[in-house]
């Protein structure tokens, strides 16, 4: 308990799945959490929930695509809360049903998840970053995602933005780690959020388990308490790191869910 207490945090894309189990973890340690999601009213009833729990959150709508809405975002965490300590930059995706292999790739939807998970990484970096140099430091904590280290047959623009940010996480902990900025992101694997249901049959899921090290599927908590680590001071001497949350999935061989098999034989 209180491993955040006195934090100042904002989440984007913070009203379900990953962002909201961050939220209510970050809370249950301690800290101030501005719940900011394309959903108001999602945001408001996850904020009322962490505040029956105990806890301190406030929800608000934001269009991490508007720049405008963005500083919305953060001039509201400063007149909450008194400032900005931590930011995770947590809002991202692409449409599955567009974002194909290149040939069939729809070049908008390329652009699209490039504003979506890459450039508003940048703008609310770019705005929070003041308040954390003025108070002496702080932490930006990127959800990046597995797609962005390896290759696959599909979503490409989602892989090579989140690839983007992985580059741009070391860019920002090199220019600012000498006034006390960390910079790191997460890189989950297969987690079993609400867009995960929605958008893979319950076969490629159990599929993706087969090929995981372990034995499982994780859960939203499973990246909300890396984000808590990285938001943490426990992560002190760790900056421009992208940390895999992933089950073990890319870890090992490509064949190695084949050659297990013969294990078991």
């Amino acid at each position: 308990m209180n491993r955040l207490a006195g934090k100042k945090v904002v989440i984007t894309g913070a009203a379900s799945g990953i962002g909201r189990a961050a939220a209510g973890l970050m809370a249950a340690e301690g800290a101030q959490v501005l719940i900011a999601d394309l959903d108001a009213d999602a945001a408001g009833e996850a904020a009322e929930q962490i505040g029956l729990a105990g806890g301190r959150a406030v929800g608000i709508a934001v269009d991490v695509m508007d720049e405008s809405s963005v500083a919305a975002m953060i001039d509201r965490a400063v007149a909450e809360f008194g400032g900005v300590d931590v930011l995770c930059n947590h809002v991202g995706g692409s449409n599955p049903r567009t974002d194909l292999d290149l040939l069939r790739m729809d070049l908008a939807e390329w652009d699209r998840a490039m504003a979506l998970n890459a450039r508003s990484t940048v703008v609310a970096s770019r705005l929070a970053l003041p308040h954390m140099i003025d108070a002496g430091g702080g932490s930006i904590v990127n959800t990046v995602s597995v797609a962005g280290l390896t290759g696959d047959v599909l979503q490409c623009a989602y892989g090579a933005s989140k690839a983007a940010v992985i580059r741009l996480t070391q860019y920002v902990a090199t220019q600012y780690g000498r006034h006390n900025v960390r910079c790191n992101a997460v890189a989950p694997g297969a987690i079993m959020t609400p867009a995960l249901r929605d958008n893979l049959p319950s076969d490629v899921i159990a599929d993706i388990q087969r090929h995981n090290a372990l034995d499982l599927i994780g859960e939203p908590d499973d990246i909300g308490w890396a984000m808590v680590y990285l938001a943490s001071d426990e992560s002190r001497y760790m900056s421009g790191q992208t940390l895999v949350v992933d089950g073990g999935l890319t870890a090992q061989s490509p064949i190695a869910a084949s050659r297990r098999v013969l294990l078991d034989d």
